[in-house]
């Protein structure tokens, strides 16, 4: 894995003979306090991802979840230091195993006259993880979640019943600055902090958007300022599912030096806004609607049109069933239920354009509207491209050469827009024969052909919709 990590990152080299990786250019490191950290395996991308100009000289590694040997650590500090480093401060994380072997390895160095000193970073997940070809360090029953729990696997301060992003992220934050608590971190309304909301393995980003919402919210809540937000995997353990708060207190200097630029690899590429305080959301430009005149040679359609539409949501409404019948065949079975959506929506509607082209623009957005995120509903969304690209074609007429360059554009947008099989079947079948008769004055369609002989029955549901421009076209 090391060597997977230094093959793609040429700021990095691995040291021969030894599970650590250093800086590829230690000569800039020269007349500095070199830093080295590291730990077991399983929590990348830590620590070696966080090598490179600004953060760490170099790190030493173990096997999964244990530490490091002090030799390992040992040859690392030598090599910082007899590189041209003017000392080597190891920073160690407070687990047992590491301040030992890290601590052996100090004093090793010293013996041989290196300028080197340790801190221990202390620290304060939601389910068991496992070391590979293992069993999981601990069960906990479904429903349940462990908080305070260690990267491996330590037991935690208590177990509860899974809550809410939000019930969880305010009890953590409550215990970090509970004043009872010895290694509280006192918090007050006005203080600046950076936030580090760490994915401890198995969690969704999706779900580390949520927590990280949920606790910028708390924070701000308690008029805590939250400059910067770090959110992603940065102290993992294998599979584990679950997450951990880290807060800063930063004045401006603080700040700036956190924002110094960095060339490790895992180091995130963070904004210098602040996160607190800024506008989180635009406003809607207004759109302006063309200047263009909507008219139809044949006067006013509105009260045709309207009766055309109460007839299609009718119909629409009474085959519900039968449409999500038909659907389950080879669907989700909500065929009907989206259909229906947009009977209602139409139904609701008080204004009817009387303008064929504004009707289909109207129609496209009510579709739009009502869209969710089903199979069914994406149905709808070809009806959405067929009708916002059929209408401009309608503007100023509406006789047969107008329906002729309206239909052909809207099935061209769906067929650019779904895979060759259904393009064929939108080009071959939906519209299988239009007549025109004689200088294009009225539109007839002769024949809706099914798609049922190709076992097709969710398109086949899908065609029903169309019977709304058949009656439209028939008027």
């Amino acid at each position: 894995a090391l060597e997977g990590l230094v093959r793609s990152n040429g700021g990095l080299a691995l040291l021969r003979g030894h599970r650590a990786v250093l800086r590829s250019d230690l000569e800039r490191v020269k007349g500095k306090v070199a830093l080295l950290s590291g730990g077991g395996s399983g929590h990348e991308p830590a620590h070696a991802g966080y090598i490179g100009v600004g953060m760490l000289s170099g790190a030493v590694a173990g096997a999964v979840f244990a530490s490091p040997p002090p030799g390992s650590v040992l040859a690392a500090i030598l090599t910082l230091w007899k590189g041209g480093a003017s000392g080597v401060l190891l920073i160690v994380k407070n687990y047992t195993g590491d301040r030992l072997n890290f601590g052996i390895a100090v004093e090793q160095a010293r013996l041989q006259g290196a300028q080197v000193d340790m801190v221990i970073v202390a620290d304060v997940c939601l389910s068991p993880c496992s070391v590979p070809g293992c069993l999981p360090s601990f069960q906990l029953p479904p429903g349940e979640m462990e908080q305070g729990l260690g990267i491996h696997g330590e037991p935690g301060i208590k177990r509860s019943k899974v809550a809410s992003a939000d019930e969880v992220v305010k009890t953590i934050i409550s215990h970090m600055t509970d004043s009872s608590n010895k290694s509280h971190l006192y918090l007050k309304s006005g203080d600046k902090v950076v936030l580090c909301v760490n994915n401890i393995g198995a969690l969704s980003c999706l779900e580390i958007a949520v927590v990280s919402k949920a606790a910028v919210h708390c924070l701000e809540e308690c008029g805590v300022l939250v400059v910067r937000v770090m959110s992603g995997p940065f102290m993992t353990s294998l599979e584990m599912a679950g997450m951990s708060l880290s807060l800063m207190k930063v004045d401006e200097e603080m700040l700036r030096l956190f924002d110094a630029k960095t060339t490790a690899p895992a180091w995130p590429n963070l904004s210098t806004a602040s996160v607190s305080g800024r506008n989180l959301k635009k406003n809607l430009l207004q759109l302006h609607t063309s200047s263009t005149q909507w008219c139809c040679s044949t006067g006013s359609l509105s009260s045709v049109i309207r009766l055309v539409l109460e007839s299609v949501c009718r119909i629409l409404l009474q085959h519900q069933e039968e449409l999500n019948a038909l659907d389950r065949a080879a669907g989700d079975g909500d065929c009907g239920s989206t259909h229906a959506l947009i009977a209602n929506g139409m139904a609701q509607t008080g204004r009817i354009p009387g303008n064929l082209g504004q009707l289909l623009a109207d129609l496209a957005l009510l579709v739009q509207e009502r869209m969710g995120g089903s199979w069914g509903s994406r149905g709808l969304m070809l009806y959405c491209l067929f009708l916002s690209a059929a209408a401009p074609h309608l503007k100023q007429n509406c006789d047969g050469a107008a329906w002729a360059k309206a239909l052909h554009a809207g099935t061209e947008a769906m067929k650019r827009s779904v895979t060759q099989v259904l393009a064929e079947h939108i080009e071959s079948e939906l519209f299988s024969l239009i007549l025109w008769h004689s200088q294009y004055k009225m539109c007839q369609t002769i024949n809706l052909v099914t798609c049922m002989k190709y076992k097709d029955v969710s398109f086949y549901c899908k065609c029903k919709y169309f019977l709304v421009f058949q009656q439209i076209w028939r008027c």
